[in-house]
């Protein structure tokens, strides 16, 4: 009897043993387990946005790679943070990352019901959920959120982890984390929400839609007074509080999101990024998740009157069904070279998507005369009222045609600007020399290939073409008295709490005589206000010039007009502004072409933004000296006129070496 007794007694003593080791072996190893979880990803600062500010210094737009606004706790209103915990996690700060009474009465309702349920889950678990784990009903996913949640709350203070979970979740309307939810609900920073504001928002994370005060005013209202409840209960607000916040009214503010400075500016914003990396050496990711403040030369009067034009579809021919006509545009202050507006398209824009401002490459047809041919022949001594060639011209089998297939035997410079003849041109190019106009094009920025290296350039007929900014870049030295100013966005770059990492200084270059600028103006002040660029003139001085393209000679455009092109430019300025504006499709073909000029549309749309960028601004007239003015005055009071017969034909020198290319037509 004793031995049995013994024997029981033992084997008791080694099953209790067993299953105190097994016990111990798996808290070990669950233990193990969690230890071993990695939580680092809550180590990562949460991105802050970058801030870019317009010339004055004030918020233009936001970049950010985030969806989330974050902020610190510090900065949430005490009754929005005892809201949230009211509703979602009353014992947040007593658990361990579990709440093991609430598993308990979860577990027991299931029983109940027969089922599985999602409900127990704390805040911690939900963290756990959103960052680590997918949203599927399993136990072993709530295992595996489980362990994640004790890491976590091992890992991190309970403050930590309220801020986190309170930036990263939905507030349903397309608002995530809470300043974005005040923002979308109330229009204000989260910081300045009230009690009852912070428990409507309370009360959404459960089911965003369901309480949304945007769908159902009545049954936000009903679950708001619900948080309310639950904080009086424990004792968050006092009965009076509740009282008065419970009569009033939700409070909600539908909004355009007007200020919301999130995708304001596109094309602007892109070349910013770009220049930033171009320039700087920055990565896409610091700009966008680095919290910087990029001061920019954004002029918020000019870029909105761009953005204003852009928007009038009237203003733009009309496009075929399957494809739009596209245009490009920039604005550039000449005084400094600071990059006023930028127009990247029309349509929908996407981030970092094409630019028609800064990325196009297309052939700027007569638009590039003054930078490839009378730009350098005025810097060796030409003048307005030098004699040029307008007849039949054949250098080495070059042979370009007047757009009117008519010749006039001799004109003026001016004569051929204000006409945009290109006989005049071509024959003035070969007699200066190609080097002479390509490194004239050079000095203004634009860089051509050693195939350009041909007269074809003294009508635009470049081999990779010019971007809008390219061209407002060359015009600005005109505009600045022969000072190339280099175009940028950027004036400098700061971390955000003032620490300044860049300080822009763009340099000033003289790259041509003041007088040879000065004669250029003169001289396209008057294409605008007889020539090509009428439709330009504006209630103030306007210098400028036209372009157009024709399409290309081959067999698939046979039979089409010779009035059609390809694309479409002007290119001018103003005492204060200088802009280039480019129309075409981005595809042409057969069915995709211009039957506009760039006389007509570009001219239209380049006056339509200047005068409304320069509504507020006084009217003044191009800064020249007095041997300028005169030279304008002699110039502008005589009207363009074909040569009297008799007139004595200039004629190309012979044994000057040509160069070869095909002749464009324009306007």
């Amino acid at each position: 009897m004793v031995k049995r007794l013994w024997r029981n007694k033992k084997f008791w003593l080694v099953s209790c043993g067993t299953l105190l080791a097994g016990g111990i072996v798996v808290v070990a190893s669950c233990y193990s387990y969690i230890r071993g979880l990695d939580v680092s990803k809550l180590n990562q600062p949460l991105p802050e946005a970058t801030l870019v500010l317009d010339k004055n210094g004030k918020a233009a737009a936001q970049l950010s790679s985030s969806k989330v606004d974050p902020v610190p706790i510090s900065q949430m209103p005490k009754v929005l943070t005892d809201a949230i915990v009211a509703v979602e996690d009353r014992r947040f700060y007593s658990h361990t990352g579990i709440d093991l009474q609430s598993i308990m009465r979860a577990v027991a309702r299931d029983v109940v019901r027969g089922g599985y349920s999602e409900g127990a889950s704390t805040i911690t678990q939900q963290l756990a959920k959103n960052l680590f784990l997918n949203a599927d009903k399993t136990l072993s996913r709530k295992l595996r959120e489980a362990a994640y949640a004790i890491r976590i709350d091992t890992s991190y203070s309970k403050d930590e982890i309220l801020e986190m979970y309170l930036n990263s979740i939905y507030f349903g309307e397309g608002s995530w984390g809470v300043q974005g939810a005040s923002k979308t609900y109330f229009h204000k920073n989260v910081q300045d929400l009230t009690l009852p504001e912070a428990a409507v928002l309370a009360a959404l994370p459960k089911a965003p839609s369901r309480y949304s005060p945007f769908q159902d005013e009545a049954q936000a209202l009903e679950r708001r007074n619900t948080v309310l409840v639950l904080m009086r209960d424990e004792g968050k607000i006092t009965p009076e509080a509740y009282e008065q916040a419970k009569a009033s009214p939700l409070g909600v503010v539908r909004s355009d999101k007007t200020d919301d400075l999130k995708g304001r500016y596109p094309a602007y914003v892109d070349a910013v990024i770009s220049e930033a990396v171009r320039l700087y050496g920055f990565t896409e990711e610091q700009l966008l998740t680095g919290g910087l403040r990029i001061t920019t030369e954004l002029d918020p009067a000019v870029q909105n009157a761009v953005t204003e034009v852009y928007k009038d579809d009237s203003l733009f021919p009309a496009s075929k069904p399957d494809q739009l006509i596209q245009s490009g545009a920039a604005v550039v202050d000449q005084r400094t070279g600071g990059i006023r507006a930028l127009a990247g398209g029309r349509g929908e824009s996407v981030f970092r998507g094409f630019s028609h401002a800064t990325q196009l490459k297309r052939q700027p047809g007569s638009s590039f005369k003054p930078i490839a041919v009378y730009g350098p022949a005025l810097e060796r001594g030409y003048t307005p009222f030098s004699t040029l060639y307008d007849g039949p011209l054949n250098i080495e089998g070059y042979q370009p045609q007047d757009w009117d297939h008519q010749t006039r035997g001799q004109v003026t410079m001016q004569e051929a600007v204000v006409s945009s003849w290109n006989v005049p041109a071509v024959w003035l190019l070969h007699e200066i020399g190609i080097d002479q106009g390509l490194q004239f094009a050079k000095s203004l920025g634009i860089q051509l290939p050693a195939q350009d290296r041909q007269l074809g350039i003294a009508l635009g007929g470049l081999s990779e073409g010019v971007s809008p900014l390219q061209m407002a870049q060359a015009f600005s030295a005109f505009a600045a008295k022969g000072n190339l100013h280099e175009a940028h966005t950027i004036s400098k770059i700061e971390t955000g709490d003032g620490h300044l990492l860049v300080q822009a200084a763009p340099a000033s270059v003289p790259v041509m005589k003041p007088e040879t600028a000065y004669a250029m103006t003169s001289m396209l002040q008057v294409a605008v206000q007889q020539g090509t660029g009428k439709n330009a003139a504006m209630n103030r001085p306007v210098a400028g010039k036209s372009g157009t393209t024709q399409l290309p000679q081959t067999k698939e455009f046979e039979g089409i007009s010779s009035g059609s092109a390809k694309d479409a430019w002007f290119v001018g300025y103003t005492p204060e502004l200088t802009a280039a504006v480019w129309v075409g499709y981005d595809r042409t073909d057969k069915e995709h072409y211009l039957t506009t000029s760039g006389g007509a549309v570009p001219a239209v749309l380049f006056r339509e933004m200047m005068s409304r960028a320069l509504a507020q601004a006084p009217v003044v007239p191009f800064d020249m000296p007095i041997v300028g003015r005169e030279a304008a005055s002699s110039i502008s009071s005589e009207d363009p006129k074909k040569p009297e017969k008799g007139d004595k034909e200039a004629k190309p020198e012979k044994g000057a070496k040509p160069g070869r290319g095909k002749g464009k037509k324009d306007d």
